[in-house]
């Protein structure tokens, strides 16, 4: 015996149908007055999320977000380094995420003039992450450990700043009182030199 189950009435079909469309109307009101709940995130900004939710900082860093935990675009990295020519210091990086995250880099920033072979003294980081090497699986955890990894093990093939990059390749003892002096604030080659120590 085949049983089968009670069809809708076709009046209580056009009732759903009205209400499903009185719903839709309301929504697009409620939108066009500007009172819809606040601005959609970009698929961007979930993936952004996701990664800040997933950092497993070292005690050496941190992130803060000066914008609020709700404006993730744009926040800071500080990285004091507890070993390397630059250990005792803490360097500030500003890391802006382009809307089109993770297809797009973040642009990331040093605040400080430093005298280092991968960072100009505008603060622009040379790592490879962040140009030509980026892809969508590399995350903001990524860049956070290659800066790191940055102050650990400066690298004098890929440089930003040669006179830097030709000290440690050519003569490392004065490379590192070269770091030591520009990290107190001092000069180095006629340059001045923010003061990073804690």
């Amino acid at each position: 015996e085949l049983t089968l189950a009670p069809t809708a009435r076709p009046d209580t079909m056009i009732k759903l149908f009205s209400v499903k469309d009185k719903q839709e109307k309301e929504a697009k009101a409620k939108a066009a007055a500007g009172g819809n709940s606040g601005p959609k995130q970009s698929p961007g900004e979930i993936r952004l999320a996701k990664d800040i939710s997933e950092l497993t900082l070292a005690p050496t860093i941190s992130i803060t977000f000066p914008d609020g935990r709700d404006k993730l675009l744009n926040f800071v990295v500080t990285i004091r380094p507890d070993e390397g020519f630059y250990k005792g210091g803490k360097f500030i990086f500003n890391f802006a995420v382009p809307p089109l995250y993770p297809h797009d880099p973040p642009k990331v920033k040093c605040t400080q003039k430093l005298y280092h072979p991968n960072l100009d003294y505008d603060g622009n980081v040379c790592l490879n992450i962040l140009r030509e090497d980026w892809n969508p699986v590399l995350s903001i955890s990524s860049c956070i450990y290659g800066l790191q990894f940055l102050f650990m093990d400066p690298n004098a093939d890929d440089p930003l700043n040669k006179e830097a990059a030709k000290d440690l390749t050519d003569s490392p003892r004065q490379f590192e009182l070269n770091v030591r002096r520009s990290m107190q604030g001092g000069y180095v080659a006629g340059q001045s030199f923010s003061n990073v120590m804690r």
